[in-house]
């Protein structure tokens, strides 16, 4: 008997939005491939509004054919059906989207016609542009992050292995019994077109090559400190810092590596911080090795960057919820896994994943910074899999 298709809360959130009277609107992010044409399908279901779907293609649309969109979606309103919605898939394939999308959504508040609007798109630095050129006061964001150790158990079955190795990507779930076959999903469905649609095709990338070798590099060193000169060498490549930095954070855009900076009230000495490298998802990680499973799990040294690349891309996802930031600290020999900053309140964590580590780091910090609290995920005040099931709180 097979399960009932899961929904994950984002859903609920979805169908919430689109049920409320016409105030913004709602806009729904996220990387490639985590279930938002999915979410938008199963909210869809259980809303009784007039709908009209559409889904933008970089060939074929247009700011006339957004207009188009729209029209028809305006002419379902009628005294029957006085509320009609409108849906749009990836959006950030149309040309100055937001500038047609402004002009259309004050026309209907003008002239009162409630037409209610989610845009969703896989492209955040695009989406984030778009928002920032005209739109702002008009919308909100709803998040759609790579699946959590709850959703993956739930929906997949997935023991915390399990998902330490395949992620959070749900189209991989039904392929973990061959890792070959979901080792070239990753790659043909996730990490090529991300970088390929989401990035370079939407950004004046230089050096194609330089972005897909920083990715793989970045993604096998995640948890890793790495300064700028010594990855210009890893990489072979006559670029320069500048340049791999906006790489890098072109890659964060798309949901797939970041750069953790130190952390340090001085903001100067922040920016100029050798990235520590951090998957937002450890399939990511995995994919860069290739399907070596039991090397990832059974090596201590490996499983421990496995296991702290988890708890990164975990803070990441929650950051962008619950609004702080997330850094790394080093001083001389002391170390602290991952800093949290939420306004004036600080939080150093250190992760235990079964290798040998000194919490000297954590008695540094403090001493350093003495209003900050600490968080050892791994003890028994703080298991692994209760962090990772977002059953600890933060701040």
């Amino acid at each position: 008997m097979s399960r009932p298709e899961y929904r994950r809360p984002l859903v609920h959130t979805l169908i919430d939005r689109m049920n409320e009277p016409r105030r913004f609107i709602q806009m729904l992010i996220g990387p490639r491939q985590t279930g938002k044409s999915t979410a938008l399908r199963q909210a869809l279901e259980e809303v009784s509004l007039p709908v009209h779907t559409a889904l933008a293609s970089m060939d074929a649309s247009s700011r006339d054919w957004l207009r188009a969109q729209w029209m028809q979606a305006r002419n379902l309103v009628t005294d029957e059906h006085p509320s009609v919605l409108l849906v749009i898939d990836e959006v950030q394939l149309i040309p100055q989207w937001s500038a047609v999308v402004k002009e259309l959504w004050d026309e209907d508040a003008w002239n009162e016609v409630d037409l209610r609007v989610v845009l969703s798109g896989s492209s955040s630095l695009l989406i984030q542009r778009g928002l920032r050129e005209g739109l702002t006061g008009r919308f909100e964001i709803i998040r759609s992050t790579h699946w959590s150790l709850t959703e993956c158990r739930d929906a997949f079955g997935y023991d915390l292995d399990e998902f330490l190795f395949f992620g959070g990507y749900p189209g991989g779930a039904p392929l973990r019994s061959d890792e070959t076959r979901w080792l070239d999903y990753m790659n043909d469905a996730v990490i090529d077109p991300s970088i390929a649609k989401d990035v370079i095709a939407m950004e004046e990338v230089r050096k194609p090559a330089l972005m897909e070798r920083l990715f793989h590099l970045g993604a096998s060193y995640s948890g890793q400190e790495l300064s700028y000169r010594k990855i210009l060498g890893q990489l072979d490549d006559a670029g320069n810092t500048t340049t791999l930095a906006h790489y890098l954070s072109l890659l964060s855009d798309a949901g797939l590596l970041c750069g953790l900076s130190k952390y340090d009230p001085k903001l100067i000495r922040e920016k100029a911080s050798s990235p520590r490298f951090m998957v937002y998802d450890t399939s990511l990680m995995v994919a860069s090795y290739g399907p070596y499973r039991d090397f990832l799990l059974i090596d201590p040294e490996r499983k421990g960057r496995l296991v702290e690349s988890a708890i990164g891309a975990c803070l990441l996802a929650r950051s962008a919820v619950e609004r702080f930031e997330v850094h790394w600290w080093r001083e001389g020999m002391n170390e602290v896994d991952f800093v949290l900053s939420q306004g004036e309140q600080v939080r150093a964590i250190e992760v235990k994943s079964g290798r040998v580590k000194s919490l000297k780091g954590l008695t540094a910090f403090v001493n350093r910074f003495p209003d900050a609290t600490t968080l050892v995920i791994g003890s028994a005040d703080c298991p692994l899999e209760a962090f990772l099931r977002g059953e600890i709180p933060l701040f």
